[in-house]
């Protein structure tokens, strides 16, 4: 190309960007028909005298690319030639990998209709700009839950009530339940029934000598009467809904310095039942606990919607990742446990003990107290425990999951066990069915051992996924101490396992950190919508992640620990965040902002159109 061309090219860039911004500014647009940009001396620098354009569009496309997006967007008011070039979907394509870095082997979100569009939603529809702070809570806010209709929410706090809010364009405080007079220390976590009737509250309960147990209360939404009250311990149990009126509650039986015993139990909501033949409770499953381990964190994940997820994730490449998931009730021989642990016979385990104390006595085995303790105990278990089942998930069938472990108290794995049909009921024997004197325990059909502290779940709103904020264990250590787990990373993982294959599927989120030690550690509470994730985190700063890119989207500031986030399930577009700085803020993304704030035109009355008229 002559060098007089190169040399108008150059100009139309620059002249490109400062008509741009005059157009803006003068609120010119796209429609404003063939109008050009003049050049420094006055000329027409996009069309020649026969109102043809200069510049072919593929170096108009070559000069964009050289543009940010906004750039783009405002040269796009000039006329008509570059409005077409502005929106052209390779400039966009461009526009997209580069701005937000993402993989460029990672495909356009199924859903997407254009290039265009999905930079926009990504831009635009992303909850990130503050439009409330309540500030009605006097201490630390511990946990957000939405309603399934979106329209309350409910906060727990260490001030110890149970807040309950409208959520409206401004959200207004509805109720507020102290339960103190109930022996509580503070409330920690909350869930609605599925009809939104019922809200579960769970909490820290004072008992004699200060000991320290967890209680669930049962909160009518209509009356915001309290209708009952369930033990739980410990009370990082939780607790959650598994039937509009059934919840799981935990309870823990010691049997050695570090070996215990879990029991789930199923609790009719509406307590006060005065027939005899109605149970209240019944026994769901009881599972043994080694090396100082116990069940917490319990949740229900519907399997009714696996075949059809809101998004299906890609596994992509997992080259290089470890395999973490041990399928205990399948064919698989890969990372399979010690088949030992779920044989019965009173021979195999009496020749298991001798052959252990023959190893100790003679010297070959160096046992600490601690892993004599845990041996002896998994040997016992052998003829006592009911194998995992072997049947597929059937849509009917929930998945019960939570966080245990095998090696220190510090949670480390996530079990999962099946809840079959007829377990979803309180009725029948209270001790649950099928058990003789020989099942004593029930194994788990899945485990998931994430190498590291594990210190918040969500599933996504199909239940297909699960999301594990875990902070790992240095690569290659060893637990030698149940009671010194390795140190942690101030990293947090955010882990995507895939339930319905029972395999890890994308790469890790990173951006948030924590940085209490292991002993110190407390649950940070995430929350998944269609398309994005949030977490809280240690660094005063609450995260939104894109679900199919894998990229950090937002920071949301606060002045303290961010202990909880939650979507709107109603619109994603709408996200909370509680924190330590007793605050919960309310965030909305800049389309809806726009939205809300755009004058609107005021109606004329019509009596006064009318009585213009007959004058």
């Amino acid at each position: 190309m002559p060098r007089g061309s190169w040399r108008r090219a150059w100009l139309l860039r620059k002249d490109a960007e400062a008509g741009a911004r005059a157009a803006a500014e003068a609120g010119r647009s796209a429609a404003g028909g063939g109008a050009a940009v003049s050049g420094p001396s006055g000329q027409n620098v996009t069309m020649d005298e026969g109102g043809m354009p200069l510049l072919p569009d593929s170096l108009i496309y070559q000069i964009f690319l050289s543009l940010g997006p906004a750039d783009v967007l405002a040269a796009g008011l000039v006329c008509r030639q570059w409005q077409a070039v502005s929106r052209d979907e390779f400039l966009w394509k461009e526009q997209f990998y580069r701005y937000y870095q993402v993989a460029r082997d990672v495909p356009r979100h199924p859903a997407a209709t254009s290039w265009y569009e999905e930079f926009r939603r990504l831009y635009d529809m992303v909850p990130c700009v503050e439009v409330q702070t309540l500030k009605e809570h006097t201490d630390q806010v511990l946990h957000l839950s939405f309603s399934h209709s979106g329209y309350q929410f409910a906060s727990c706090s260490k001030d110890c009530t149970v807040k309950i809010w409208n959520n409206d364009l401004t959200i207004s405080l509805l109720h507020s339940a102290d339960m103190r007079p109930y022996n509580w220390s503070y409330t920690q976590f909350s869930q609605f029934n599925q009809d939104d009737s019922l809200l579960l509250a769970s909490g820290v309960f004072l008992g004699p000598h200060n000991s320290s147990s967890g209680e669930i209360a049962v909160i009518s939404l209509d009356s915001f009467a309290l209708l009952s009250r369930v033990r739980n311990k410990p009370y990082d149990v939780f607790g959650c809904w598994l039937t509009e009126t059934s919840l799981i509650s935990g309870n823990l039986h010691r049997i050695g310095d570090i070996t215990s015993c879990s029991v789930l139990w199923l609790n009719n909501a509406f307590q006060d039942v005065e027939s005899e033949n109605v149970n209240v409770v019944k026994r769901l499953f009881k599972i043994q606990n080694l090396n100082a381990s116990t069940i917490r964190t319990v949740m229900v994940a519907d399997c009714s919607r696996f075949d059809s997820p809101d998004l299906l994730l890609d596994a992509g490449d997992q080259g290089g990742l470890p395999c973490r998931v041990f399928d205990l009730g399948g064919d698989s021989e890969e990372e399979a446990p010690d088949p030992g642990l779920h044989t019965s016979g009173s021979g195999r385990v009496k020749e298991g003990l001798r052959r252990m104390w023959d190893n100790v006595l003679d010297g070959h085995a160096q046992l600490t107290d601690c892993a004599l303790e845990t041996k002896v105990a998994e040997l016992l278990a052998q003829g006592h425990t009911k194998p995992p089942a072997c049947s597929d998930a059937d849509t009917r069938n929930k998945y019960l999951i939570f966080t245990t472990g095998c090696l220190t108290y510090s949670p480390h794995q996530i079990g999962i066990k099946q809840i079959l049909p007829h377990q979803m009921t309180t009725a029948g024997p209270v001790l649950g069915e099928g058990r003789g004197s020989d099942a004593f325990f029930d194994a788990l059909d899945h485990v998931i051992d994430v190498h590291g502290h594990i210190i918040g779940m969500g599933l996504s709103p199909d239940n297909r996924y699960l999301y594990v904020n875990s902070r790992a264990w240095p690569p290659g250590s060893v637990v030698v101490d149940p009671m010194q787990p390795p140190p942690i990373a101030e990293e947090i993982d955010l882990l995507v396992f895939d339930l319905k294959t029972m395999r890890e599927v994308k790469r890790a989120l990173r951006a948030h950190h924590a940085y209490t030690p292991n002993d110190e550690c407390f649950f940070i509470f995430l929350d998944v919508s269609r398309d994005f994730v949030a977490s809280g985190a240690e660094d005063r700063h609450g995260y939104i992640w894109d679900r199919h890119y894998n990229i950090c989207l937002a920071k949301l500031r606060h002045e303290d620990v961010v202990n909880s986030v939650v979507f709107s399930p109603q619109e994603q577009e709408l996200l909370l965040t509680a924190s330590d700085d007793a605050t919960i803020k309310a965030w909305r993304s800049p389309r809806t902002v726009r939205v809300l704030q755009a004058p609107r035109p005021r109606p004329r009355p019509f009596f006064s159109w009318f009585a213009s008229r007959r004058r």
